[in-house]
């Protein structure tokens, strides 16, 4: 779908995204964010599938019973 503004398809995206997703802030030690972002391109990740992929294996092996997909 076109939108003729910018600011149209980008107000159309945030809606999307409130509706359809929670949002979770992580506060990383200085130069952590640098390496996660080395480890997520090497993994052929963003940083947010990287991150999310490392919790949910964590949850995975804290309780196996506790599937997140």
């Amino acid at each position: 779908m076109a939108y003729k503004e910018k600011s149209d398809a980008i107000k159309y995206n945030n809606a999307y995204n409130s509706k359809t997703y929670d949002r979770i802030n992580v506060t990383v030690p200085k130069g952590q964010r640098e390496i996660i972002r080395k480890h997520a391109d090497a993994a052929g990740q963003s940083v947010n599938a990287y991150i999310l992929q490392a919790i949910q294996t964590r949850m995975l092996s804290d309780d196996p019973e506790e599937r997140t997909d």
